[in-house]
């Protein structure tokens, strides 16, 4: 007997989840779909998926486990079109980088005994510099040897939890337990903030005065520091994650405002020294930063490390339990 699991958005995620379970085909069935036919057709021809589902009800009606590898703007219409079709006892996962409105839908649209729990992937440093995105960027080692938030809910079943972190364990990642208020915080500041800052130098730059000689001349600073709107899924997408995030949002741009502010003073006051002092403090974390991400060596972190994957048919029996019995739920 086999387990469903339906993956809905097929991009580097969604289809790097699936390729990271290939290897338990006689145990689980990969069920796709993707608003966009081709690419689920795509992730299907890599290796992601067992079969490809065009009709979304139609993919989550006997899946025991659903995972939305989804934009943040999309799961609410998503959760909307599915709940209804959930089967008792299955369970939700999401991997948007915005918790506290997702929780808040899942409150609002999933059925009684339907559980959730939030997940926020962290890929492996081998592929930060890579320019692929999409479907073609999808890899079986995508969350080896870093870590995976998981986001629960007040009342969550103990079960599903344990499922998330032997999901989490099985796709090579370590989960950090986290609390949604501080997953959007962490998140608007290292994932929609970079983008919102190319976006800005773009506009600041592009069809300026002096832009047609100066696209010339752009060169390997201009194009990484600009390099993340590339690989951005669309405007919309971005611009409804920085409003669903407003709060930390508008905290950490008024602190960006004022520091730019600082540096404008000192090239303003030509204050070579005060300069010089911020930029090599900014080198040198980064530099510390690099050096931690690539060895996932995190000094001092809760982090739930394991020496030993869990055994896949733990995962498996899991899923099975939730739909055989009723649990009380976590308090």
């Amino acid at each position: 007997m086999t387990v469903q699991i339906t993956i809905i958005g097929l991009g580097q995620i969604g289809a790097s989840i699936g390729l990271a379970l290939a290897d338990q085909k006689d145990k689980v069935t990969r069920v796709g779909h993707d608003r966009d036919p081709g690419v689920a057709r795509q992730a299907e021809k890599k290796g992601a998926l067992d079969k490809v589902v065009y009709n979304l009800p139609s993919a989550v009606r006997q899946a025991d486990l659903v995972i939305l590898a989804l934009p943040t703007d999309q799961i609410h219409d998503t959760l909307e079109i599915i709940a209804s079709e959930l089967k008792e006892s299955a369970v939700v996962m999401d991997t948007s980088p915005i918790k506290e409105a997702v929780m808040g839908w899942v409150k609002e649209l999933l059925p009684p005994d339907r559980h959730y729990v939030g997940l926020t992937p962290v890929i492996n440093p081998a592929y930060l510099h890579t320019n692929e995105s999409g479907v073609e960027a999808a890899q079986a080692d995508l969350f080896q040897g870093g870590l995976m938030a998981i986001v629960v809910p007040p009342s969550t079943a103990t079960e599903a939890v344990k499922l998330a972190v032997d999901l989490v364990r099985l796709l090579g990642s370590n989960p950090l337990f986290a609390d949604a208020v501080e997953v959007d915080s962490l998140m608007a500041a290292t994932h929609t903030l970079p983008q919102l800052l190319a976006a800005c130098l773009l506009n600041a730059t592009v069809d300026q005065p002096g832009w047609r000689e100066g696209r010339k001349l752009a060169g390997k600073a201009y194009a990484e520091v600009t390099s993340s709107i590339a690989q951005l899924g669309s405007s919309e997408m971005l611009s409804n994650s920085a409003v669903l995030a407003q709060e930390h949002m508008v905290r950490i741009l008024n602190n960006l405002i004022v520091l730019l502010q600082i540096y404008r003073d000192d090239i303003q006051n030509k204050d070579t020294k005060s300069l010089t002092e911020k930029l090599e403090r900014a080198r040198k974390g980064r530099e510390d930063w690099w050096n931690q991400r690539k060895t996932s060596h995190w000094a001092g972190e809760e982090v739930v490390n394991v020496s030993e994957l869990p055994k896949s048919s733990d995962f498996f029996a899991r899923l099975v339990g939730l739909g055989g019995r009723k649990e009380k739920p976590k308090k």
